[in-house]
């Protein structure tokens, strides 16, 4: 049982002291939907009521500061808040980096993003750009920190040199087991940034702890994206999002968005059946169904699709050894085995790139999608791969750790 929890946000509206230095600052907040309090109010809401504090600015990265886009490559317009009457600037618009013009409005940036824990989440991204830009136009950022849904685990492969981009800030692997402000000191360590940073920390987060596992169970979940409905899909996202370079319905469009996936004609129970031979033991941690289903919008719109969806919940779910990325790169592998000649890497723009395929985008290169194409390549030559990766990056974030 997880005690009570405090987020960076919670702290700074509680504690007079936290709220002091920021006085008589200009103050512009970097926010989406789940940026709320432990009451539930926005954040937006909660520091515009603290008399002392003067906000000038807000920002809304991807999906916008409501959340009301739904899809990649949907862009947020800049609007004037309604009720505070202040500008809203988007960073998922005509610009994701915020403009000189933008950085003038405000001295300090509050940064309070719920992130998901997995390194394509384009939060993270944005993240690195505003200290970026901050430390070039010696701004202060504070960032309110917000627990990683999904605990300290770690798995995947680190982004290789020269595969950056909007859903790839750096050398991370696909569950990179840190916070946003664990992140930002990582950030401002790697990149060598000279700016003023301060973080909020969590108070009384135990990422170890059932039955969460990094999501205190007395918190609501607000989706921090339109399709990032619930604990279970955080859990799976590391491995279902690869579904996006793909072929297959990743879900978009039902209820279940990025726990479940399929096609029409796929054969789920001879899928499963491909899965146990190749390795059983990347199955574990959860329970996978046969399941069947239509999607209003997107990928097989208006079909039957047939699949399996990923039950990382209650009794089924085991965070040390559920390892959702190399299990959607099992299912990727028997699909091909199973289906040679079916197409399965889906070409198309993906996150503003247009002549990089979307798997090896969201992987940080091509070692994922060259596994599964070589039918020489047996699953221990990717966990081989995956592991030594895994084991460096759990020494190199070791000194950025705030909750050790």
């Amino acid at each position: 049982m997880n005690p009570s929890l405090s987020t960076g946000l919670d702290r700074l509206l509680a504690e007079p002291e936290l709220r002091r230095p920021l006085a008589g600052q200009r103050l512009a907040l970097l926010a989406h939907p789940a940026s709320v309090t432990c009451g539930l109010t926005h954040a937006l809401d909660a520091l515009a009521a603290c008399p002392e504090l003067r906000l000038c600015a807000a920002f809304g990265p991807q999906h916008g500061l409501r959340g009301d886009k739904q899809d990649n490559m949907v862009e947020s317009a800049d609007f004037i808040d309604p009720a505070l009457g202040i500008p809203v600037f988007s960073l998922y618009g005509e610009t994701r980096r915020p403009t000189a013009a933008m950085m003038e409005t405000f001295d300090v940036l509050l940064v309070d993003m719920q992130d998901i824990g997995c390194r394509i989440y384009t939060f993270i991204t944005t993240l690195r750009y505003v200290l970026e830009e901050a430390a070039r136009h010696r701004k202060t950022v504070w960032i309110l920190d917000r627990p990683n849904p999904i605990g300290r685990q770690v798995e995947g492969p680190l982004l290789q040199t020269g595969w950056e981009s909007f859903v790839g800030a750096g050398p991370l692997p696909m569950r990179h087991g840190l916070t946003l402000g664990e992140l930002a000191r990582w950030f401002i360590a790697t990149l060598e940034l000279d700016i003023d940073c301060q973080i909020i920390p969590l108070r009384g987060w135990q990422p170890d702890a059932a039955p969460g596992f990094g999501w205190p169970d007395e918190r609501s979940w607000i989706n921090p994206s339109p399709n990032a409905p619930n604990l279970s899909m955080a859990r799976a996202y590391p491995g279902t999002v690869m579904l996006e370079g793909t072929s297959l319905s990743e879900g978009r469009g039902t209820t279940r968005p990025l726990e479940l996936f399929g096609a029409p004609g796929l054969d789920p129970h001879a899928l499963l059946a491909a899965l146990r031979t190749l390795a059983p033991d990347w199955l574990t941690g959860c329970a996978l169904r046969p399941c069947w289903f239509e999607p209003t919008f997107h990928k097989h719109a208006g079909q039957l699709c047939a699949g399996v969806q990923i039950h990382a919940d209650a009794a089924h779910y085991d965070p040390a050894t559920f390892r959702p990325w190399r299990l959607l790169a099992l299912v990727f592998k028997a699909l091909r085995q199973l289906h040679p000649d079916e197409p399965l890497w889906r070409d198309f723009p993906y996150e503003y790139e247009r002549d990089r395929l979307a798997i090896d985008l969201i992987n940080g290169g091509p070692i994922l999608r060259e596994w599964v194409d070589d039918p020489t390549a047996a699953p221990a030559d990717l966990d081989q791969v995956a592991t030594a990766a895994e084991a460096a990056w759990i020494e190199t974030r070791r000194p950025f750790l705030l909750y050790e």
